[in-house]
């Protein structure tokens, strides 16, 4: 969107998310480096074509992400970006719109391989029936789906089950941040021929391993899925 648009009389609430957005997709992708100060106040209400009310929400906002910092006499600047509050749903967004789709998938799969084998072990011990029941659910969703499309929103469900079968708050709710991210592999992956024949078999086997309270047998079959999610995304790109 250009600042042009931002021309238009539009509702304050809506002038600041748009100036966040543009500020924030520029601080994440490098346009604003670290420690570098941001256009001042008076400089964004003339870019955007806003009051200083709106654009001061707007710092507010990014400052409650870690992206910024403001001080008296000093203005905005940009943080470090180890400082960053990355599982916030933005900026997780900027940085999958920032990022180069080969490097971004990588940084997730590292992720994945560290989270997932783990959880799908620690849910082999916790679950209880209902938790059972509910991967299950989501289990036949994946198998009834009939495009890669219906495909997703099961094999999200599938994931986020067996996060809140492990009954840690901390790793459901990281689990839950990372939906954005994982939608995204997902729709990579499921661009490969004959998606429910090389998928299902690998979720099925971590479905039987908690079913059986087999917490070894759940993280090996967790390995042997993100692997598969690999060579599907190797294979997509050659």
């Amino acid at each position: 969107m250009s600042a042009a648009d931002y021309k238009n009389p539009v509702p304050s609430k809506s002038q600041h998310a748009l100036i966040v957005q543009q500020l924030g997709l520029k601080i994440v992708s490098g346009h604003f480096p670290e420690n570098e100060k941001l256009p001042s106040s008076d400089e964004l209400c003339e870019e955007f074509q806003v009051s200083r009310p709106v654009s001061r929400e707007a710092i507010r906002v990014l400052n409650s992400k870690g992206l910024t910092y403001s001080r008296p006499k000093v203005g905005t600047v940009v943080r470090p970006k180890d400082e960053w509050h990355m599982l916030d749903p933005d900026v997780l967004f900027w940085l999958i719109e920032s990022t180069p789709e080969n490097d971004f998938f990588k940084t997730l799969s590292t992720v994945r391989r560290v989270l997932e084998p783990e959880m799908a072990y620690i849910a082999a011990s916790t679950a209880t029936d209902d938790d059972i029941a509910q991967i299950k659910k989501a289990y036949d969703g994946m198998e009834r789906a009939t495009s890669a499309e219906e495909f997703m929103q099961p094999d999200i469900e599938f994931h986020l089950a067996i996060a809140k079968a492990t009954h840690n708050d901390l790793l459901a709710y990281m689990s839950k941040m990372l939906v954005l991210p994982l939608q995204q592999s997902i729709q990579l992956t499921s661009l490969r021929p004959n998606l429910q024949t090389h998928s299902l078999p690998r979720h099925k086997a971590i479905l039987t391993a908690i079913e059986n309270r087999d917490p070894l047998s759940a993280r090996l079959a967790s390995l042997v899925q993100l692997d598969d999610t690999n060579v599907a995304y190797t294979l997509i790109k050659k």
